[in-house]
């Protein structure tokens, strides 16, 4: 069965001001949905075609031999993740155990934010920021290019933040902090965040 492209979890111009409708229209539309193409040549004839997204980035993280099928793979995983990491009329607060857990872990929600800001800011070329659950606690994370937390035993990704340039260039051109900021105040999903964490624990 080939991969299809999800449908965004809102319209285009849901997230506008923030991020609008032309970069959903390149983001999702061109650059998410040629990681799925090129996936479906790539897989098309082997044992792989057959297996859920996840089992493909899985079986295939660390293979140099295969590095071009991960790639692809989990970048269509970390896009599908990251459109939900966000919501129209998102930002302000977590509540009940993400909240506690976030305080008990960082210190505060100003002390998450600033880093998991930090994470995004200093993440070197293209990459993701990542709020994840290791070992019954919570960490910031940040991954290069394509790799996802999805790869390592005992790590359950609870939010991201797509720093690659094209998340964000037409809106905020090189301002790569405002729109870390942005994503932080205007757009995260915390609901999206908390069921993760409810599913895991």
């Amino acid at each position: 069965m080939a991969f299809t492209l999800p449908d965004l979890p809102y319209a285009k111009d849901a997230l506008a001001p923030h991020i609008s409708s032309q970069t959903l229209d390149f983001h999702h539309g061109k650059h998410h949905n040629a990681y799925v193409g090129k996936l479906n040549g790539l897989v098309e004839g082997t044992d792989l075609a057959a297996l859920s997204l996840e089992d493909v980035i899985k079986k295939t993280a660390g293979n140099s031999a295969k590095a071009g099928i991960f790639n692809n793979a989990a970048q269509i995983w970390n896009h599908t993740f990251y459109w939900q990491s966000m919501r129209p009329n998102g930002g302000g607060a977590p509540s009940g155990d993400l909240a506690a857990m976030i305080d008990r872990d960082f210190g505060s929600l100003d002390a998450f934010k600033t880093a998991f800001a930090d994470a995004g800011a200093t993440q070197f070329g293209s990459g993701w920021a990542w709020l994840v659950l290791a070992g019954g606690k919570l960490e910031v994370r940040k991954t290069l290019n394509a790799e996802t937390p999805l790869t390592e035993d005992g790590v359950t990704p609870l939010l991201t933040m797509d720093v690659w340039e094209h998340a964000y260039y037409l809106d905020f051109q090189n301002r790569r902090p405002d729109y870390i900021t942005t994503f932080l105040d205007k757009l995260v999903n915390w609901e999206f965040a908390a069921e993760n964490l409810a599913a895991a624990q």
